[in-house]
């Protein structure tokens, strides 16, 4: 519960809890209400089930709805107690009343207790506040680093599953150096190498539009598989059979990047 006095003697008064009688809640339905006493300085406010004791000055001090509910322009009910009752979350209303008070508050580090707090200014009609959140939100949203989480396919069904439950174009990479049973070329490894850093980089600057896949139980070496609206639009296999001095030797290119591009004007972008 919060307290407030108001004058000079009482500038620096502490909060205080303010005691409730035995039996009597504030609010409570048994209790007749009555208007608000006139002339009083201090207000004391169930805002719901969270008790505050504070000043006409405060709660008139700004433009808001509160400074239109206590300016005398609106009768004020309050129960036997001389609670004034208002039927909202008392979670965030100290803080609003230490705006109203002070001017500025610390807002909460929490992005969900920002929200709330955004809510109950806007209830209220604390324009500064209401500024001070959304200016403190989108400041977080500024400088939210968005994840780049690639999943790894770990079996058929978990593909099918993966393409069905995305509106966004899919890149697949499959690479499974363990599948080959020739040996490589001096230049297949860097090619492999090259395949393997072009996805990632592709990746890191894409996946807000595309969704990246990574393979390594597939039957192919090195191969790309695109996708659109649920079904492959098209394949580049990056592998090759040679011969060279009597024995068959695989043989990997790294030439997706300009087939990889002449793709796009498969892919269906996502919806805006």
């Amino acid at each position: 519960m919060s307290a407030e006095a108001s004058g000079p003697a009482a500038a620096e008064a502490p909060s205080l809890e303010v005691p409730m009688p035995s039996g009597l809640e504030p609010g409570s339905a048994a209790h007749c209400l009555k208007p608000l006493t006139p002339n009083s300085k201090y207000v004391k406010l169930n805002v719901g089930g969270s008790l505050h004791y504070t000043t006409l000055r405060t709660l008139t001090g700004q433009d808001t709805m509160l400074k239109a509910m206590f300016s005398g322009r609106a009768e004020v009910l309050t129960d036997a107690g001389g609670w004034v009752l208002i039927d909202r979350s008392g979670r965030h209303f100290g803080t609003i009343l230490n705006y109203l008070r002070d001017g500025s508050v610390p807002l909460p580090e929490s992005t969900r207790e920002l929200g709330e707090l955004l809510g109950e200014a806007r209830y209220y009609l604390v324009q500064g506040l209401i500024e001070d959140c959304q200016l403190a939100l989108q400041q977080k949203r500024e400088n939210l680093s968005p994840l780049c989480l690639i999943p790894t396919v770990t079996s058929p069904r978990e593909e099918q599953q993966l393409l069905a439950s995305t509106s966004k174009p899919v890149v697949k990479l499959l690479h499974n150096r363990s599948n080959n049973k020739y040996s490589y070329t001096s230049t297949s490894d860097d090619n492999l190498l090259k395949n393997i850093e072009l996805f990632d980089k592709l990746a890191l600057r894409f996946h807000g539009r595309l969704l990246f896949l990574k393979d390594v139980l597939g039957d192919e070496i090195c191969c790309w598989s695109f996708y659109g609206q649920g079904r492959k639009i098209a394949e580049v296999c990056c592998t090759s059979i040679v011969y060279a001095t009597e024995k068959k030797q695989t043989k990997k290119d790294y030439r997706i990047s300009e087939e990889s591009m002449a793709q796009n004007r498969f892919l269906k972008p996502p919806d805006l």
